[in-house]
């Protein structure tokens, strides 16, 4: 593991990797994802990532992706870390719909949400604006990025950003209706959908359930509100980011209980004095330090947020 020092230094170079079992398993030596998309609610399926951070063992593969059947093929919510990911989910989603992937959603700009697009070029990619024009803007960088830490899971992988522009709203994606919700928080465009059908949410980003939420793009007070509205719509399940599915609501509830601690923990530590360090030495709380991916996305988070909140306690030292 990283030294926190390690991990301070290269926090600028960590541009947004939002870090996840019916979990895929990993085949390192042929770089092959034997990915297994599991029904959740009737026509609809997840394929579940695994709740650690981007590695060559597992390939990137954390995200959480849905499926739903759409009119004339499936609509996929989120593409995956890489070319070789979106062709491995179009490959096992085939046998569910002979006719494959009709259209893609993207719920954010995350790498691992859309470096998968790549494969689905020719239909419908999905996005809120600030999303498509944020993908574009980061797209090289996060690729840079992205090669570093998985090497040749990789090969071949260009950033290929959402082709059209999706409103809040009622929307119709091949044929099934689900409404849009544009919000923010966990980066500066998140988008939340809420399948008509079924009355499941499709959190994206905005929710995690037993993995450390991240934070390299996260404006907290924002992302609180974003659940606060998500809260008050009643999903008759939730489909988070990262995680399990939920039938509870529990991912919604664990979310906002991390952010309102980190807030917190963050704040109280620049008003006694600590430095960076001092502060990513400060032990977890049991419910927190359980989650996938800690202490290091604890220790990411405070290079993230920490510098921004001294600023805000301590105006003089600006």
């Amino acid at each position: 593991m990283p030294s926190r020092r390690a991990l301070l230094a290269g926090a600028a170079a960590g541009l947004g990797l939002s870090a996840l079992p019916a979990a895929p398993v990993f085949a390192q030596a042929k770089l092959r994802y034997d990915l297994a998309p599991r029904p959740v609610l009737p026509g609809v399926w997840m394929v579940e990532g695994v709740t650690d951070y981007f590695d060559k063992v597992n390939g990137g593969a954390i995200v959480n992706c849905a499926v739903l059947q759409g009119q004339s093929g499936l609509i996929l919510i989120d593409s995956g870390p890489s070319r070789r990911y979106g062709e491995a989910l179009a490959a096992t989603l085939r046998p569910l719909d002979l006719r494959g992937v009709s259209a893609v959603v993207n719920t954010h700009h995350h790498p691992d949400h859309f470096f998968g697009n790549q494969v689905f070029a020719e239909r419908p990619i999905l996005a809120l604006g600030q999303t498509l024009e944020a993908a574009r803007r980061d797209g090289d960088a996060f690729a840079d990025n992205m090669y570093r830490l998985l090497g040749d899971w990789m090969r071949g992988t260009e950033p290929v950003p959402p082709n059209t522009a999706l409103d809040g709203g009622e929307v119709t994606i091949d044929g099934r209706r689900f409404t849009a919700l544009p919000l923010g928080g966990h980066t500066e465009a998140d988008l939340a959908l809420v399948d008509i059908e079924t009355g499941l949410l499709i959190t994206g980003d905005l929710a995690f359930l037993d993995r450390a939420p991240t934070t390299p793009h996260a404006d907290l007070a924002r992302w609180q509100e974003a659940l606060t509205t998500l809260e008050g719509l009643g999903a008759t399940a939730v489909l988070p980011g990262h995680g399990p599915f939920d039938r509870t609501g529990a991912a919604l509830r664990q979310t906002r209980a991390y952010l309102s601690w980190l807030d917190e923990t963050l704040h109280d530590a620049a008003r006694t004095g600590l430095d960076m360090v001092e502060v990513m030495d400060l032990p977890l709380p049991e419910e927190f330090a359980a989650m996938g991916a800690q202490p290091q996305e604890f220790h990411r988070s405070v290079a993230h947020l920490f510098p921004g909140v001294e600023r805000a306690v301590l105006p003089r030292a600006n």
